[in-house]
């Protein structure tokens, strides 16, 4: 009687120890972030032609402002001027949005084909350093010469640098 016992205690011993090995196993990677996938967004930005985002950075500001600047190619044929660039749906981890934003300050901004330009946007809300920022794009331009406002809309996704 007390074999059964004794097979059944080391039974039930194999097994915890197997458990525990699984949840220390467990614990350690979620302690070095591998269940954190807010770490792993990608850095990329994507606008619709005629327009290419070259470069891009977001920038967090102590003062209380933060900065979201794109440097934007023309890729077209002719000459455009940009009117206005407006982000939107954006956040930021677990900061504050960026939709309180300023549009582009300076309306008229011709870009020749190939020209490389840098488009700033300023956030009224403080982004904080470290975080991911995610938001849609909305530049607006106008034809050299037009009259009539077109868009090219696309997403900006990454890290924010101090």
């Amino acid at each position: 009687m007390q074999r059964k016992g004794q097979a059944a205690m080391e039974f039930l011993m194999t097994y915890g120890w197997a458990i525990l090995a699984a949840i220390i196993a467990i614990g350690v990677l979620a302690y070095f972030g591998v269940f954190s996938p807010g770490k792993f967004v990608p850095t990329a930005t994507v606008l619709n032609p005629p327009l290419y985002a070259n470069s891009w950075n977001m920038k967090a500001d102590v003062l209380g402002s933060s900065v979201v600047s794109i440097e934007v190619r023309n890729n077209g044929g002719e000459a455009i001027n940009v009117q206005a660039i407006e982000l939107s749906n954006s956040n930021s981890g677990a900061g504050a949005p960026c939709d309180d934003i300023t549009t582009y300050a300076a309306p008229g901004l011709p870009i020749s084909p190939g020209q490389l330009e840098i488009l700033t946007v300023t956030c009224g809300t403080a982004l904080v350093s470290g975080d991911t920022f995610k938001a849609d794009i909305a530049v607006t331009y106008r034809k050299s010469g037009g009259t009539l406002d077109l868009s090219s809309t696309g997403t900006i996704a990454g890290t924010i640098i101090p």
